[in-house]
């Protein structure tokens, strides 16, 4: 429960962070929360549809998880559609992933449904839950990550992405020390896309870079999911043992603010466990209830 708690809170921190300075660049956040950038959890701390949709997952997860893929997807498809309508439902959606869910909603199946040659940020946000569920079935974690991107984002990329995604979780859940988490990264997925491979490269030179904003920034803005996932990545990879200070990075990336930070905080919250997270913020964050409610259903229907 620990570390459940952790990873669900973890990455609705890091979106409520990010969520003020989404669009924003570097520069242009200082200016707005100087000296150094947005530090501070914002009041109201509302999270996005990063949040809404990875919660999205985990009701589908707990309404059918352990049954077969199309019985998943269905869950995952009803899930997705009374994201669509919600009410809440305004707060900045990708156009990739209202696409998708709109021709899920007319009746195509979820192998059509995606938009054809998307692969942003959207595919690979909202797998955490799956990282957690399937952390001891990597095939199926594999297959339920890969069709909950293809549902949205029809691209090889984002399918690979949203694997990448999910199985930082099941590291970050498995507990290895941090030098061991892009070793495995790189074994899982390596070889599979292209532009994947780029950003990889991208990624182990920024390791080697002194200064952390530099790093991120050459591994990309995050607006495609392959930058947005090793993006998340690096920043926990800096401060592995430091939540605050993973996705205050993350935020303050001057691209996909909301959604670096959400990914890095999930990753991060699964490692350190809800414990390590500021209790102030925890309380604080929008849907709190709500968050702890689905951890401990997820925890019941993983079994």
């Amino acid at each position: 429960m620990e570390q459940v708690l952790g990873m669900l809170f973890g990455l609705a921190l890091g979106d409520a962070l990010g969520a003020p300075v989404e669009f924003l660049s570097v520069s242009e956040i200082k200016q707005k929360y100087p000296p150094t950038g947005i530090r501070e959890l914002p009041e109201p701390a509302r999270v996005t549809d990063d949040t809404l949709m990875t919660l999205a997952v985990a009701e589908a997860l707990i309404a059918a998880g352990h049954q077969d893929l199309e019985t998943f997807m269905a869950a995952v498809t009803r899930e997705f559609v009374a994201w669509l309508r919600s009410p809440d439902n305004v707060r900045a959606p990708g156009q990739a992933c209202l696409y998708g869910v709109q021709q899920l909603e007319k009746g195509l199946s979820w192998r059509e449904s995606g938009k054809p040659g998307a692969k942003g940020s959207g595919a690979a946000m909202r797998v955490a839950p799956i990282g957690y569920f399937y952390q001891h079935d990597l095939p199926r974690l594999r297959e339920r990550a890969r069709a909950t991107a293809l549902a949205t984002h029809r691209h090889p990329v984002a399918e690979v992405a949203a694997v990448a995604a999910a199985f930082l979780v099941k590291v970050a859940l498995d507990h290895p020390a941090p030098k061991d988490f892009l070793p495995a990264l790189k074994a899982e997925v390596q070889g599979q896309a292209e532009d994947f491979d780029a950003a990889l490269k991208r990624l182990e030179k920024a390791l080697t870079m002194i200064s952390p904003e530099a790093g991120l920034a050459y591994i990309g803005d995050g607006w495609v999911a392959e930058e947005a996932v090793l993006a998340a990545l690096y920043c926990f990879l800096i401060y592995p043992y430091e939540f605050k200070a993973a996705i205050r990075l993350a935020a303050n990336s001057g691209g996909d603010s909301d959604t670096i930070a959400c990914l890095t905080g999930g990753i991060s919250g699964a490692y350190l466990g809800i414990s390590h997270l500021p209790g102030d913020w925890v309380k604080r964050v929008e849907k709190s209830a709500y968050l702890e409610d689905v951890a401990r259903r997820l925890v019941a229907a993983r079994g």
